[in-house]
């Protein structure tokens, strides 16, 4: 009975992750509660502490949206980093390098939701991201070559190019 038990609730929580996932995917959900609702209409019952953990789980990160405020993404999946780069990549002011450093001036509050799909990105060249409220500090390897970095980052914020 107590290894029935273990798998029924596995089974509820994978088909919980699937369900949040699928909402995330295709909506632009902007709050906990927002989901919550989405859930029980999809026949999931699930509390606000039980939702937080399962999004810190999965990495969830929440970006800002043009006309959303902020909405939750998933890691790593490519739409999504492409549809909220569109957003937000207009909020990139500059880009500078000094040595195997890199230095992504944003407007005010933008340098975390600018971060999250650099560090998604497969740059073998970046190593990863240091965010702040206006200031992403990209940690390049090292001879790394600028302009894969650039070209890689045009990818996902395709109106950088006005900042160059």
């Amino acid at each position: 009975m107590h290894k029935y038990v273990d798998i029924l609730a596995m089974n509820q929580k994978t088909q919980r992750f699937a369900t949040i996932r699928k909402i995330i995917r295709s909506e632009l959900i902007g709050s906990q509660d927002e989901l919550i609702t989405r859930l029980r209409e999809c026949g999931v019952e699930i509390t606000q502490s039980t939702l937080s953990r399962d999004l810190k789980f999965m990495n969830v990160a929440k970006v800002p949206h043009k006309s959303k405020g902020y909405i939750y993404v998933l890691p790593n999946t490519a739409n999504h980093e492409i549809n909220v780069s569109s957003n937000i990549s207009d909020n990139i002011t500059g880009l500078t390098f000094s040595g195997n450093l890199g230095v992504l001036k944003t407007k005010s509050g933008y340098a975390s939701a600018i971060s999250v799909p650099i560090d998604n990105l497969d740059c073998a060249e970046i190593l990863g991201t240091i965010a702040g409220d206006n200031t992403v500090l990209l940690i390049l390897r090292e001879n790394a070559n600028r302009n894969h970095v650039i070209e890689a980052l045009l990818r996902i914020f395709p109106m950088l190019s006005n900042v160059l």
